[in-house]
């Protein structure tokens, strides 16, 4: 069994984790650290668990693990490395900022990196706006098809912004409401844009980017359009053949909805054409494909599992 250590046990993201690891049939949790919750039972704090999870919180360490997944804050994770050095051996995914414009670092979108991440010892996986946003564009990216504008809409749920409080997260003033923050200046924009010159070379696409706070609390729903040349028919033919092989993410016929991937590791994605603009939909659970499923399946790739092991996950369609 593949032996897991989790610090910064206490977030959402932590959560996540220990929900997908604990059915995960290779792994077993070693232990998840929060030295701000040492002591209590991780059921207590996410209390979805109750029942099927009997560890605890705990301040102590174990660096013998197979894998650790760090989970604290954003800003984190490089300090926490410096104080604690790893074996080259030991696979270490990061799921903060810190490290996804690091070249030690794989950055761990396995629908661009899949080969990089095999065997891979140190991960960074990607921001939750940047994997919904860089699924619906990397087909194109891979024709060479992108425009020299890109016009990006992607609307997140409360989770989004971490577990603790914050004026925007608190239900009176979330729910009912919609507002529009970091506009043209998302952090995500730099891994973005890495990603797509990565595929398509040349000058970078302008990217402008409006992220919205939204009145639920998972998923991600971004919108994006461009002007292209290319027919509705070959549209389709780009991005069913770039993701034939990937098992997370799915062309789709109809205009997606939340509420079909929240819960689950998938990103459904959808091309229409508009007279000379294409409209691309694309559709993932933040705290899932953008966050810890993601994590888990960069876990299978880089340790030769089964890339989807333990991601079989049922939409809360209802």
């Amino acid at each position: 069994m593949i032996q897991i250590g989790i610090i910064g046990g206490g977030g959402y993201t932590a959560g996540e984790l220990i929900r997908i690891l604990q059915w995960h049939p290779a792994a077993e949790i070693r232990f998840v650290h929060s030295l701000s919750q040492a002591g209590k039972p991780v059921s207590a704090i996410h209390q979805d668990l109750v029942g099927d999870c009997q560890l605890v919180f705990t301040a102590a360490l174990d660096l013998s693990v197979d894998v650790l997944f760090l989970c604290s804050g954003h800003g984190q994770s490089r300090a926490w490395l410096a104080e604690h050095p790893q074996s080259a051996q030991t696979l270490v995914i990061d799921l903060s900022t810190d490290f996804r414009l690091d070249d030690t670092f794989s950055y761990g979108l396995p629908e661009l990196n899949r080969d990089q991440l095999r065997g891979a010892r140190r991960v960074a996986n990607p921001g939750c706006f940047a994997t919904a946003i860089q699924l619906g564009l990397l087909p194109l990216a891979a024709a060479r098809a992108l425009p020299a504008e890109v016009h990006i809409h992607a609307i997140t749920g409360s989770t989004g912004a971490g577990q603790a409080p914050q004026e925007t997260t608190h239900f009176s003033w979330r729910h009912s409401n919609l507002s529009v923050y970091k506009p043209f200046a998302h952090q995500h924009l730099a891994e973005i844009g890495r990603s797509l010159q990565q595929l398509q070379g040349g000058t970078l696409p302008e990217l402008p980017f409006l992220p919205l706070r939204g009145d639920f609390t998972r998923g991600i729903f971004a919108s994006m359009y461009l002007r292209t040349d290319l027919t509705e028919q070959a549209l389709q033919e780009h991005y069913a053949n770039y993701y034939a092989s990937h098992p997370f993410t799915h062309l789709v016929a109809d205009n997606p909805h939340l509420k079909q991937v929240v819960n689950t590791n998938k990103c459904l994605v959808h091309v229409e054409k508009h007279g000379q603009r294409a409209l691309i939909i694309s559709v993932i659970d933040n705290l899932l494909k953008g966050a810890s499923g993601q994590a888990v399946q960069n876990m299978n790739l880089a340790l030769g599992l089964a890339e989807d092991t333990g991601l079989h996950l049922k939409a809360q369609v209802f």
